[in-house]
């Protein structure tokens, strides 16, 4: 079968406005459920309105505002969550310090599955690539399906993700862009952990940040 573009559903929740990807293949309604980082029961409504089957769970990097949905979601659907080998530790520690973000007490929702550089992500048709992006976090990750890419917080619209955070790492973060997200033609979509989408040939011309 060849490989589809997915529909791509975005619902911005949580306090800190993170966006969270419902990625599915357009023929058989299988569904990636991409960085739930709150309001499970509106994620939940959004699925069963367009008569979605989430067959995964799977977040960018381990930050509380990315992860707080998961254990339930995990729960309502059966099914499991894949980070990046390094977003575990950070997972934990993001539990710990999720009330200093204001986002209340977080159940550790566990991981199932590691999934690494290069590896294949699958919804039905739909396929992503796995692409490890340092630098906001350890454990940061970006995916790439056929015309989009989910970048997590490593890029935003006219701006990057924050390094001040634990594990962060400014000249890592500006590497990780340029060599996994600059590289995609240019028309790719970027769907941004926070904030509006952009394409990776606005970013590559106007992000200030990468032309300093």
């Amino acid at each position: 079968m060849p490989i589809e573009t997915p529909d791509i559903v975005r619902n911005v929740v949580g306090p800190l406005g993170t966006n969270n990807y419902l990625v599915s293949c357009p023929e058989t309604g299988k569904t990636l459920i991409i960085d739930p980082g709150g309001d499970p029961g509106l994620i939940k409504k959004k699925i069963s309105e367009l008569g979605l089957q989430p067959v995964e769970i799977i977040c960018t990097h381990g930050h509380s505002d990315h992860i707080a949905a998961v254990a339930d979601l995990k729960r309502e659907y059966g099914i499991g969550l894949a980070v990046h080998p390094e977003a575990v530790e950070i997972i934990s520690h993001s539990v710990e310090v999720a009330p200093m973000w204001g986002l209340g007490n977080i159940e550790n929702p566990g991981v199932d599955r590691t999934i690494s550089h290069g590896d294949t992500v699958r919804a039905g048709n739909v396929e992503g690539e796995v692409r490890h992006t340092p630098g906001h976090s350890p454990g940061g990750i970006c995916l790439v399906f056929n015309g989009a890419v989910m970048a997590g917080d490593s890029l935003f619209a006219g701006s990057i993700g924050r390094t001040d955070l634990h594990g962060g790492n400014f000249e890592q973060l500006i590497k990780s862009i340029r060599e996994q997200i600059l590289t995609l033609p240019g028309n790719t979509r970027v769907c941004c952990g926070h904030g509006p989408e952009t394409t990776v040939a606005r970013e590559e011309t106007g992000n200030p940040y990468l032309n300093m």
